[in-house]
């Protein structure tokens, strides 16, 4: 029970962010997401280079719930091909790790 799932995201408005944020944590799929400031991205997309000020999410979960997690995002993201990031990490505090994953059980 160590480990937990970080999964990122970035999307176009503060506000977006904060919704999926909310959502994620209301409905227990996250313990606990981030919002980041603003970060301007570059990118291919449509045969050209854009470049646009995102805004990060980082959800903390646990492993098991990744997958409903990431259908959630997918499902309420802007973006018509959403950046959806995973990583499994080692939580360096075992109590950590265990509230991560009691505030995820339905």
């Amino acid at each position: 029970m160590d480990q937990i799932s970080v999964v990122t995201t970035v999307v176009d408005a503060r506000s977006v962010a904060d919704v999926l944020a909310a959502a994620a944590v209301a409905g227990r799929l996250a313990a606990c997401a981030q919002v980041g400031g603003q970060v301007d991205g570059t990118y291919w997309w449509r045969s050209g280079v854009e470049t646009s000020t995102e805004w990060s999410v980082q959800f903390k979960t646990a492993p098991d719930r990744v997958t409903a997690l990431v259908d959630q995002i997918r499902a309420s993201h802007p973006y018509e091909v959403p950046e959806i990031l995973v990583s499994r990490v080692e939580s360096g505090d075992p109590a950590y790790a265990g509230w991560v994953h009691e505030h995820t059980r339905p």
